[in-house]
């Protein structure tokens, strides 16, 4: 593993008086090439090589799955501003300094938020929902250490529907593949990278439309 570390001098400037230097941190393994942009002095940095072997550890097997065509370019942020968890957007994710130094098990983050890069839908190819459940479903499949941030799929409840997106649309995915067609998910992905994916996209892969599996799902939600 070939590693480039150099300090971002208008970053030191820019952060000095407030106590923060920003740092880069450049990392070549296997073909990827993975930036950490740190704007947090007092970061953890045992959590940074955290994010960094998680990153490692699953963005090729995402890859492999779902999208070879993937960049291989990547960045990360650990960012003080920012007040959500992460955020992604051309092979850039945001992580909230503030949310990982307080949930620092919660790694597989770095799993949800690479798939994105993966997915690499463009606009509009389909629900926001979906892409988020099979983010969240990428996450389940392929996580690291979802055990260790206590983060699991949801019970089924009679309140959700399959568009509260995130880890209730997954399961409902996985309830989909168990009962209907395995690997749907693989399809209904590169669909939605190729803008062909349409609401008849259900029925044509399972034989159900999406409101008939929901209604057999909630009848019989074990997974």
């Amino acid at each position: 593993m070939k590693r480039i570390f150099f300090l971002n001098v208008i970053g030191v400037f820019a952060f000095c008086a407030a106590g923060h230097a920003q740092s880069t941190e450049v990392i070549n393994k296997n073909g990827y090439k993975l930036t950490v942009i740190n704007q947090d002095a007092g970061f953890d940095k045992a959590e940074i090589a955290k994010l960094e072997e998680t990153f490692f550890e699953v963005y090729p097997k995402l890859e492999k799955e779902y999208n070879k065509k993937v960049t291989k370019n990547v960045t990360f942020v650990i960012d003080t501003a920012y007040d959500g968890v992460a955020a992604t957007a051309n092979a850039r994710v945001v992580f909230s300094s503030k949310y990982m130094t307080k949930h620092p098990k919660d790694i597989d983050v770095v799993t949800h938020e690479v798939m994105h890069i993966v997915q690499d839908y463009g606009d509009s190819a389909g629900p926001g929902w979906l892409t988020e459940g099979i983010a969240d479903y990428a996450r389940n499949k392929f996580g690291v250490d979802n055990a260790g941030a206590h983060w699991a799929l949801p019970e089924f409840k009679s309140t959700q529907n399959y568009d509260n997106a995130y880890r209730v649309t997954a399961r409902f995915l996985v309830w989909t593949e168990k009962n209907y067609k395995a690997g749907v998910v693989k399809t209904f992905d590169k669909q939605l990278r190729d803008h062909t994916f349409t609401d008849d996209s259900w029925k044509k892969e399972t034989g159900k439309t999406l409101d008939q599996l929901w209604t057999a799902y909630a009848a019989n939600p074990a997974i």
